[in-house]
């Protein structure tokens, strides 16, 4: 039965107070806040490997390839540009990975707060549901657009004769020449892609907390605990959906008028280049990620906490 004003499951506010003593459901304004300052500093972090797996995929094979492999890709980007190489085109991440991380954390509790049962607890199946939605809305609302951008940025630093200043500059010059579509290539890929790694990750990270707390849903879950269980949440997705992400960076790289579709995209890797090309750049993005999903997760985790404590919603 709903608590008094609350005619069934749709608020926050409402379920919290449907839910026993000890147990707290996090309202979406918190989980976007604390979601926002988790992806920012993670990407600070982190930034480095990104670029080196982005530099690997799109690194297709040539005459001779380019790079010998991950260390010869960072030797040659630090011998060319200097350590500060490795950061070109932090600024168009880290602008979509604020508002990724606050609009993946925002509609996950939201979602969840919708069907949570009386101990606050998701089962299994919700959390994949809960994940793929706040994946899908992402990738729609923030990530294609911004992913699309990064890759042509570090795409055109790589190149002789870069043709993008900065951030912004690029983003007007790829408007003017495509238009508003030029953001959004590889939607499909991107959907796909982030759809299966939020719910890949919030299905491992939910069946991962529910065991560890038994029967006692206010347990608490110390820090070092929740990123080992976000590391672990983050290699379930590398090996789950890597070809997705190959796929997902050709369509968005500067050669990306070679393909006609996704589908046709992945056509042409298996047929040129074979299925080990699928997982171009794995290792790199297997570390960047495993750290990445931890500190996001314990950044996010105890963000909450002391917003519980400031900001009152129950």
């Amino acid at each position: 039965m709903s608590p008094p004003g609350c005619p069934g499951l749709v608020s926050p506010r409402c379920l919290a107070a449907a839910a026993p003593a000890g147990t707290r459901l996090t309202h979406p304004g918190k989980a976007i806040l604390a979601g926002g300052l988790a992806g920012g500093i993670e990407i600070c972090i982190t930034f480095p490997t990104e670029y080196v797996k982005t530099q690997l995929q799109l690194d297709e094979r040539a005459n001779p390839p380019r790079y010998r492999g991950i260390m010869d890709c960072v030797r040659q980007t630090v011998q060319g540009h200097g350590v500060k190489g490795l950061y070109r085109g932090l600024s168009s991440l880290l602008y979509g990975s604020i508002p990724k991380a606050a609009v993946r954390f925002g509609m996950f509790e939201f979602l969840s707060n919708q069907v949570r049962d009386g101990q606050g607890r998701l089962s299994n199946t919700q959390s994949v549901l809960c994940g793929l939605g706040a994946g899908v809305f992402e990738a729609v609302v923030v990530v294609c657009p911004m992913e699309t951008v990064k890759v042509k940025f570090i795409h055109d630093q790589s190149s002789a004769k870069p043709r993008y200043r900065g951030f912004f500059h690029g983003v007007r010059e790829i408007i003017r020449d495509q238009g508003l579509r030029g953001t959004y290539q590889g939607l499909t890929a991107t959907v796909l892609k982030q759809g299966s790694n939020q719910a890949i990750r919030f299905f491992v990270m939910t069946s991962l907390k529910n065991w560890y707390k038994g029967d006692n849903a206010g347990k608490q879950i110390h820090p070092l605990i929740t990123g080992l269980f976000g590391a672990t949440a983050g290699a379930a997705s590398v090996f789950g959906n890597t070809p997705l992400d190959v796929i997902k960076t050709r369509m968005q790289g500067l050669e990306a008028h070679k393909y006609k579709s996704t589908w046709d995209c992945a056509y042409k890797i298996m047929k040129y280049e074979g299925p080990i090309a699928f997982y171009k750049g794995t290792v790199p993005r297997l570390g960047r990620v495993c750290l990445d999903v931890a500190i996001v997760f314990i950044i996010y985790e105890e963000v909450v906490k002391l917003l519980n404590k400031v900001w009152k919603t129950d």
